[in-house]
């Protein structure tokens, strides 16, 4: 009984720890998308208009996120209704952006920093820790999941040895 139900935890860990990994690899990469078009569009096409240009380049990002996420890190547990998912994506990532926008306020209002640098940190990066772990874990059981309560069970087709000939495949 023990050396089963260690290896069931074990599993589980595994499992969680590939799943956190490639979020964050999916993360890292929005990331670099968001910032590098948001750059371009603002010191070129869009020069005179950055609240616009941040506006697209954060929905390419997210459109990237969605993908990179459906089809990569929680490939086995999408589900075939895409617009359900991609709104559940959406709303979400909406809930992030305000947790993150919420630490912003917190900062400004509630503790007085004005400064830009105590702002910045405030919202990307105690802002951005707190909503990726709130995405993660909505991703995992409310947006990537097949089951229609929220509360997904766990993928029993995929084992840690899938993963390791995946990434050696490539």
């Amino acid at each position: 009984m023990i050396p089963k139900l260690y290896r069931r935890i074990e599993t589980l860990v595994l499992r969680l720890w590939r799943e956190v990994a490639k979020f964050g690899a999916v993360g890292g990469v929005a990331f670099i998308i968001d910032s590098a078009i948001f750059l371009w569009l603002i010191s070129g096409p869009m020069d005179d208009s950055q609240l616009k240009a941040k506006v697209v380049a954060g929905v390419v990002a997210t459109l990237f996120s969605w993908m990179a996420n459906r089809y990569w890190t929680f490939r086995h547990k999408r589900s075939t209704g895409k617009t359900r998912e991609l709104v559940m994506f959406l709303l979400m990532n909406a809930i992030g952006l305000g947790i993150q926008t919420g630490c912003v306020g917190i900062a400004k209002y509630v503790l007085g920093m004005d400064s830009v640098s105590e702002v910045f940190i405030a919202g990307n990066v105690i802002g951005l820790v707190l909503a990726t772990v709130f995405r993660f874990f909505a991703y995992k059981y409310w947006v990537f999941t097949t089951d229609r309560s929220g509360l997904a069970e766990l993928p029993t087709e995929q084992d840690p040895a899938a993963d390791a000939a995946e990434v050696t495949s490539r």
